[in-house]
């Protein structure tokens, strides 16, 4: 194929008039395809006929329709938040960057930021015994679940109360995943439930991994808690919403691919591995990220505090000569997990907790907006029928 049907990445941004996050956004989408540039391999090219149909295709005039469809899927904003931001390659909780509150804060204070409070810890209330199940992830749902189907609604609340049920709600997530009600950080009570010394270098990279992914701005479980919370459902039942979408493997079950991805280059080699993937037009589990063309800063902050295992540590290097494409929070999850030898189900569940800070605050914040969420479908089955 000549060469010209592939062209660099500053060449497609020009053609579309975008910027690299939004050409990030139509590859992820499957819209553009993408290959590592064979004189250059920490460079992409992009396939010319892909930027040229996006292009034609921006010069028409768009439908209302249309719009609110692309805004569904890594699109234009659609609604307003106070929350979270992804702005120049950072993440920003309430306008603090959170690389920053990695270094010294608990989830606690972090849940606390997102919910829009000043810092004081509140008095939580008397929690049950965790429900009993198999596994973490299944006491986690049944926890959640049982406190959806007796709270109270969210609508009409006042803040102070909703507050101290929000705390309450983190710890009663919290006892469920380490199996038993406890005590003190939470970082620091998972540690201890999961052979960690409370206090060692184990608890503190648990407690980086847990500031790191409490929040990302309007993800699909976040959403899902607004769609919730909309209604004037409870903060459990918002939160619950958000587990069941944290649950799919395009989101916090991601670490499932990049353990695959593992295995993968473990049995034919890494390089072998990723070129077999290219070549498939398949994706690199744990690498690369839409909204952070130029690597996604929370992996980096947790891969400077510890030595990833040899094989993922080798398959990161692979990944980075053949691809150019640097590890993403999955990647960054599984590793530390790894290292630390937790339990398997480790990283779904500190996504979990974490992610359960940011899905109170997203429901707190769109109670206080008296806004339903209730979006139109567009009609694409068969003609109604007419009626005599």
């Amino acid at each position: 194929m000549p060469h010209r049907d592939w062209i660099p990445a500053e060449e497609a941004q020009t053609r579309l008039g975008v910027r690299p996050q939004t050409l990030y956004a139509y590859v992820s989408r499957g819209r553009v395809q993408v290959r590592p540039d064979p004189h250059d391999p920490r460079r992409s090219l992009y396939r010319a006929a892909d930027i040229a149909a996006l292009a034609e295709r921006k010069s028409r005039s768009r439908k209302v329709s249309d719009v609110a469809a692309g805004a569904i899927s890594w699109g234009e904003p659609v609604l307003a938040s106070a929350i979270t931001t992804v702005a120049g390659g950072r993440l920003y909780y309430r306008g603090r960057d959170a690389i920053r509150l990695a270094e010294t804060e608990t989830l606690e204070s972090v849940a606390r930021l997102l919910r829009g409070g000043h810092g004081a810890a509140l008095k939580r209330t008397d929690r049950p015994l965790p429900p009993e199940a198999p596994d973490m992830r299944a006491r986690a749902f049944l926890a959640l679940a049982a406190r959806a189907a007796i709270d109270p609604p969210a609508r009409g609340r006042a803040p102070l109360t909703l507050a101290v049920e929000a705390a309450t709600l983190l710890d009663i997530l919290t006892d469920a995943v380490a199996g038993e009600v406890g005590g003190g950080a939470i970082h620091n009570r998972l540690a201890l439930a999961w052979g960690q010394g409370p206090g060692g270098p184990g608890a503190d990279l648990i407690r980086r991994m847990l500031v790191l992914v409490a929040d990302h701005e309007l993800n699909a479980s976040a959403f899902a808690a607004r769609v919730a919370a909309s209604t004037g459902a409870s903060l459990s039942a918002a939160a619950l919403a958000g587990l069941a979408t944290l649950s799919g493997p395009r989101h916090g079950g991601a670490t499932a691919a990049v353990r695959a991805f593992t295995a993968e280059a473990a049995q034919a080699g890494p390089r072998e591995a990723i070129l077999r993937r290219l070549d498939d037009d398949r994706a690199l589990p744990g690498f690369g990220h839409p909204l952070y063309p130029e690597g996604d800063p929370r992996a980096a902050a947790l891969l400077q505090r510890f030595t990833p295992p040899d094989a993922l540590g080798e398959l990161q290097r692979q990944v980075d000569a053949v691809a150019g494409q640097a590890p993403n929070i999955d990647f960054a999850l599984l590793a530390a997990c790894e290292a630390l030898r937790l339990p398997a189900d480790a990283p779904f569940a500190i996504f979990s907790v974490a992610r359960c800070a940011g899905w109170i605050a997203h429901a707190i914040e769109q109670e206080q907006s008296d806004a339903l969420i209730r979006p139109r479908a567009r009609y694409v089955g068969p003609e109604p029928e007419s009626l005599p």
